[in-house]
């Protein structure tokens, strides 16, 4: 039976929801931008191309440099107001944002399944973490601010595609209710729609937030090294990383730059393939596109064999294709574990990136068929990629040291520890990783050898929320680490000299190990 798109999810079925649930930030043609309080219709719209299916959608409306400056400094005006709001008020209006969102949770996921191609289930997820999370600190923000004030100026939000909700509005929220104005940049690749419609409710709400679109090389400077900003949250990849860094160097401001990292899976004296075959299926989710995602196996020699019996149905058994198609109208939509990847350029580079590897050495454990994914007739499937597996890759290949932020997995075997060690720090450090074994001591040895920040024994470790603290290592994460009870400390001043945890140079880092 040929698939049809799943009624009332159109684009612009979706479009017309987010017009409906916020009027004032979305018109008829395009989105419009939130400076000083105010929906405006500035900046010069583009287009963007989902990669759903490759059709055109209304795009960010990029601003210059030049009204950046003028919102932040209204932003920095606003600052000042809120850190004045009792904290009751302040738990009130972020409760009622929260409120909102979740009464315009479809939607949410609707624009970030368009936007960004998350499958329906991982696109609702996604809006729940978010909401869920902040509900956690609102229930613990009392004790958490206690001898502690808000920033001297707003938190400048520059964060990736991915996760709109989960990542950047979470943490806006948080930042929000400690008592500080917030300054947002929509990614260049996807989900102003979605970080639109939850500003707007967010701005009803009566929370201090502004959300501009731009070229991030004219609006880097305004929304890294404007006197104004009191802090900066990012999440990118390692070039962009290295830049803010650097501008950051000598102005002594709070931030935490969370950047990409080869994430690696170590298998040594091994024997519970079941459970680690779920944690691998699992990890495929959203076509592995996430900061904490693993495209790394180290396997020990002797254990190949088991390994191979392990993953290749693993890899045989993933579905992926268009989100929303469906065989009858009446079908719930589908249980996908991905979608496209981020559009027809990163889809091309991942082929090419398995083409370079084999070309050069490496064996092809394994590569799917776009033909096994669910498409409606005759839909572009340009922004699709098959899972695809090469093993022993070549030194000299690119992505040798590099995540490749989508279906492509790598497989290296070892025979000593030393190199097993060697070949899951390739990176220079990232976020997390995680060993296979049966021997208890092993594992806790080789986790304190470990370049990253939490390390897993026989589970996958995540980015993680709520309680606990996430970082990084080495060129994986620069300045303040969050999570928790660290989140608010970042966004926030203590005692007099006081110093915030995190990968700061009088700091030494440890893994967490679970």
């Amino acid at each position: 039976m040929a698939l049809q798109l799943k009624p009332g999810t159109a684009w612009s079925d979706v479009y017309d929801r987010a017009r409906r649930a916020a009027p004032e930030a979305f018109d008829a043609d395009r989105i419009l931008n939130l400076a000083g309080g105010e929906w405006r219709r500035s900046g010069t719209p583009g287009e963007h191309v989902t990669p759903v299916d490759g059709s055109i959608i209304q795009g960010p409306p990029r601003i210059d440099r030049e009204d950046a400056v003028k919102a932040v400094a209204q932003a920095a005006v606003e600052h000042k107001e809120w850190g004045e709001v009792d904290l009751d008020e302040r738990k009130a209006r972020v409760i009622a944002a929260v409120e909102a969102m979740e009464a315009e949770r479809e939607t949410l996921a609707l624009l970030l399944v368009w936007e960004i191609g998350k499958p329906w289930r991982l696109a609702c997820a996604d809006v729940d973490r978010a909401l869920d999370g902040v509900r956690w600190y609102v229930d613990e923000i009392e004790r958490q601010l206690d001898g502690r004030r808000p920033l001297p100026g707003p938190v400048s939000n520059i964060a990736s595609w991915n996760y709109p909700m989960s990542v950047q509005i979470h943490a806006e929220l948080v930042q929000a209710l400690a008592g500080n104005a917030v300054v947002a940049k929509t990614p260049s690749q996807g989900g102003f729609h979605t970080l639109t419609l939850a500003h707007a409710l967010m701005r009803r709400a009566g929370l201090p937030v502004t959300l501009l679109s731009g070229v991030g090389a004219q609006l880097g400077d305004a929304l890294i090294s404007t006197p104004e900003i009191g802090a900066l949250a990012f999440v990118g990849g390692r070039a962009n990383g290295r830049k803010a860094a650097t501008t950051l160097a000598d102005t002594g401001k709070r931030h935490f730059l969370e950047q990409e990292g080869l994430n690696a899976w170590g298998i040594w004296d091994f024997s519970e393939w079941d459970a680690l075959a779920g944690h691998l299926k699992k990890g495929f989710e959203y076509a592995k596109q996430r900061c904490t995602a693993y495209p790394r196996y180290v396997v020990q020699r002797e254990l190949f064999p088991e390994f191979l019996e392990m993953y290749l149905p693993v890899a045989q058994s993933l579905r992926f294709g268009h989100p929303l198609a469906v065989e009858t109208s009446f079908d719930p939509l589908p249980e996908l574990d991905f979608g496209p990847v981020i559009h027809a350029t990163k889809a091309a580079e991942l082929r090419e990136r398995y083409a370079e590897a084999v070309t050069g050495g490496g064996i092809p454990l394994y590569r799917g068929d776009l033909n096994d994914g669910r498409f409606l007739d005759g839909q572009d499937t340009s922004a699709y990629v098959a899972p695809a597996c090469v093993l022993g890759p070549p030194s000299n290949w690119s992505l040798q040291h590099a995540e490749p932020f989508g279906p492509l997995d790598s497989v290296v075997i070892v025979d000593t520890e030393a190199e097993l060690l060697a070949a899951m720090n390739a990176s220079n450090g990232s976020l997390v990783a995680s060993v296979a074994t049966d021997d208890a001591d092993f594992g806790a040895r080789v986790a304190e050898q470990l370049q990253a920040f939490k390390v897993g024994i026989n589970k996958p470790r995540s980015r993680g929320d709520r309680a606990e603290v996430f970082g990084g290592k080495g060129a994986s994460w620069k300045g303040a680490f969050v999570g928790g009870d660290l989140l608010v400390q970042a966004v926030t001043e203590g005692p007099e000299g006081e110093q915030i945890f995190g990968n700061f140079p009088t700091y030494s880092l440890y893994p967490q190990t679970v």
